[in-house]
């Protein structure tokens, strides 16, 4: 059986100097962070949303905004119960795409550093995760620098060694 999900985030950059920018779980250096209940790793609530769409499961943030009430700001929490209903329903992620609209940061020079650490968090192969980036001709206010939004297809597939 194979199952595809669509998942997508967005959040605005803070004003609070003090606010990391997390992309994927990696702090990215010299950026201002993202507004949100948690750490705001769009990347990571996105691939959440995607793997909950795919396996026809509620929206992500029923859990999220729970953890997020219970002191929980780290995305990788999060992207951990995602994970565990993909073992429970016997699906593994096939491959994933990720394509994010923003005036900042540049993705290209980020894109090795994103996508090593996606490959430990998620057990996939390097060629099965790709990531895209554009400003838009900042046509919106994310591609103005307002913020980011982050569009995630992900494709599962069974897990034939379960």
């Amino acid at each position: 059986m194979f199952r595809v999900g669509f998942g997508q985030d967005s959040h605005r950059f803070s004003n609070d100097a003090t606010r990391k920018l997390v992309l994927g779980g990696v702090e990215i250096e010299n950026e201002s962070g993202l507004e949100g209940n948690s750490d705001g790793d769009v990347f990571i609530h996105a691939i959440c949303a995607a793997i909950e769409q795919a396996l026809g499961r509620t929206n992500f943030s029923v859990y999220a905004d729970e953890m997020c009430k219970n002191g929980i700001v780290d995305s990788a929490e999060y992207l951990k119960i995602a994970l565990s209903h993909l073992k429970e329903n016997n699906y593994i992620i096939n491959n994933l795409g990720i394509s994010m609209e923003a005036k900042k940061p540049r993705i290209l020079p980020l894109e090795d550093k994103l996508k090593d650490n996606l490959v430990k968090i998620l057990k996939l192969d390097k060629n099965n995760i790709g990531i895209n980036a554009t400003s838009g001709d900042e046509l919106t206010a994310f591609g103005r620098g307002e913020g980011i939004q982050v569009f995630v297809i992900i494709s599962l597939i069974k897990d034939e060694k379960n």
